[in-house]
């Protein structure tokens, strides 16, 4: 009998990156470990669920999604998010941060001050410093303002940052371009008299995603599919993504992905390196990008 598992996502406990499996079981992660896995053939990917809370369906979701939540299940899960601003009496303290990514790519956004810097892991900042601390609204009220008026974004997609994570400045360049928009945010008129301002303090966590000598990405997965292999050695983590050397060149795998599927150990010669799902090229930043490399 075929033993398998379900992977929940990956997690960063402390500045350790783990995949997660359902039961609690985690694997982590570290520079120069193999990763191989087949999904299983015959199966297909269905719904994660909300909240905790299995889809009633088993609905199936395409390969592509990064939530791997059916349309139901998508919805109930923001309606319970902070993203959603259905919970405007949260009386928990937010803070307003900056994150960046690379040259010209900082962002801003909010976490719940208990959550620490995990956030700013989970997206894969490369930098970031705290810019405010208040109440939720007040903190809403921070990011509306500095994307009105210095045009800093709240998102930034994934294709974006890794383009660059192979070719980053050193710190004091990584650190001196977010100082400057932390700088410009503090002096803006309309800032919100309940919000503490936080002086600037940089946290970089290049050395803990592993980009010391990251070699440029020549592909990233984009969906898996039943029978498919993934294998390599981890160059390096960040956010959700595995750079991982393969027989193939370096490939890039948004763990978000694993979700949702049955895998297991994958059986064969050479399957410890090898890419058998569809790969999308890796274009210039700010090109196209072509489909199914492999």
């Amino acid at each position: 009998m075929v033993h398998t598992w379900r992977c929940t996502g990956l997690r960063w406990g402390g500045a350790e990156p783990c995949l997660v499996w359902e039961g609690g079981r985690r694997s982590p992660l570290p520079r120069g470990k193999a990763v191989a896995f087949e999904v299983v053939d015959g199966g297909g990917r269905t719904c994660v669920g909300a909240r905790g809370h299995a889809c009633p369906v088993r609905a199936g979701v395409p390969g592509r999604s990064s939530g791997a939540r059916c349309e139901e299940c998508a919805r109930l899960d923001r309606a319970h998010s902070v993203a959603a601003d259905t919970f405007a009496d949260d009386p928990r303290p937010y803070h307003v941060y900056l994150a960046w990514f690379g040259p010209g790519l900082v962002k801003v956004g909010i976490t719940v001050v208990e959550r620490g810097s995990a956030r700013l892991l989970e997206q894969g900042a490369v930098c970031f410093a705290w810019l405010g601390r208040g109440p939720l609204m007040a903190a809403r009220r921070a990011e509306e303002v500095l994307r009105a008026a210095l045009k800093v974004p709240d998102r930034i997609p994934y294709a974006e940052k890794r383009l660059l994570r192979s070719a980053l400045p050193e710190r004091a360049e990584r650190t001196g371009e977010l100082a400057v928009v932390h700088g410009r945010a503090l002096a803006l008129p309309g800032w919100p008299e309940s919000l503490e301002p936080v002086a600037f303090q940089a946290v970089d966590h290049f050395g803990v995603f592993g980009l010391d000598g990251l070699p440029a990405a020549d592909g990233v997965v984009s969906e898996l599919a039943a029978g498919g292999v993934v294998g390599g050695e981890v160059l390096a983590v960040a956010g959700p993504d595995l750079h991982l050397a393969t027989g193939r060149g370096v490939v890039v795998l948004d763990t978000r992905l694993m979700t949702g599927w049955e895998l297991t150990a994958p059986t064969g010669e050479g399957a410890r390196d090898a890419v058998t799902v569809p790969v999308r090229q890796v274009a210039e930043r700010g090109g196209g990008v072509q489909d199914g490399l492999f």
